[in-house]
């Protein structure tokens, strides 16, 4: 499968972790995504995909054409066509509601249609996409979309959540979010609320998502690996602490973690490797 990114400029980039394509034949039919540090937009340009959560009890859904996704606290799996064809965004975990007015409590850990965002917006954009040849051809045509539903005039209260979380993305997560909010101040209750409406979850989850996301992406499967320097590294009190957040993100205690990179490695310069994990 191939991978085409880029990140956008300014002022895009302070919302934005990437804009994306994917084509050709999956390496993997089936992936685990832990919780990350981001929303997302997906337009399918191909055959449906599944998705499901390890809870048996919750039905799959079958994504067809394009939906947006709030941050996820949970893992889930996906499982993609024989060929895949599909144009996304990586948003930072409040960059999507610089292009809604849709409090992200409402998609938290959940996926909506395009439409329900962007309205009536689907069939233009997938329409536009199908038309283009070459990677970079899509990627600019979605960053053209994204800059112009960028709200020019935002609020105060999504200025001060895009600060925080800068510094909390800068620091992976380890810098004390009692400090953050004296830093910017306010009131502890008040940025949490500000972050439940414009990201979706508290900042202390967003910080443990980052410092997650630290642990798992500097990890190194080809050679041996000190799990009680990554804990401390990544801002884990200590090793035990790192092996319960590891376990309960995605379902692997950090030794069958290593045991499945080693038979089944991360491809190299292939970001869509990085912290989803093959499903056997």
């Amino acid at each position: 499968m191939r991978y085409a990114g880029r990140v956008p400029g300014p002022p895009l980039d302070r919302f934005v972790d990437d804009i994306y394509c994917l084509s050709g034949v999956p390496r993997h039919r089936r992936v685990l995504v832990p919780p990350m540090p981001s929303a997302h937009l997906f337009i399918n340009l191909g055959a449906p995909v599944q998705l499901s959560v390890p809870d048996p009890a919750v039905p799959s859904a079958t994504l067809v054409d394009g939906w947006f996704m709030g941050l996820w606290t949970e893992r889930f799996l996906l499982e993609y066509p024989a060929r895949v064809r599909l144009v996304g965004v990586h948003f930072k975990p409040w960059g999507l509601s610089a292009f809604t007015d849709i409090p992200m409590l409402e998609l938290r850990d959940r996926y909506v249609p395009v439409d329900v965002v962007w309205q009536r917006a689907l069939e233009r954009i997938r329409g536009r996409l199908g038309e283009l040849g070459a990677a970079a051809e899509a990627l600019d045509l979605v960053e053209q979309e994204l800059r112009s539903r960028l709200v020019e005039t935002r609020s105060d209260t999504l200025d001060l959540v895009t600060q925080v979380g800068t510094r909390l993305e800068r620091s992976y997560g380890s810098v004390p979010v009692a400090a953050l909010g004296d830093a910017a101040g306010v009131s502890g209750n008040h940025l949490t609320a500000q972050f439940k409406s414009h990201v979706g979850v508290a900042p202390k989850r967003v910080a443990r998502i980052y410092r997650f996301a630290r642990l798992i992406l500097s990890v190194d499967a080809r050679g041996p690996v000190d799990w009680t320097e990554f804990a401390h590294s990544a801002g884990y009190f200590d090793q035990a602490h790192a092996s319960k957040e590891f376990k309960d993100f995605t379902g692997h205690t950090p030794t069958d973690y290593l045991a499945l990179r080693r038979r089944f490695p991360a491809q190299d310069r292939f970001p869509p490797d990085a912290g989803p994990m093959p499903v056997e």
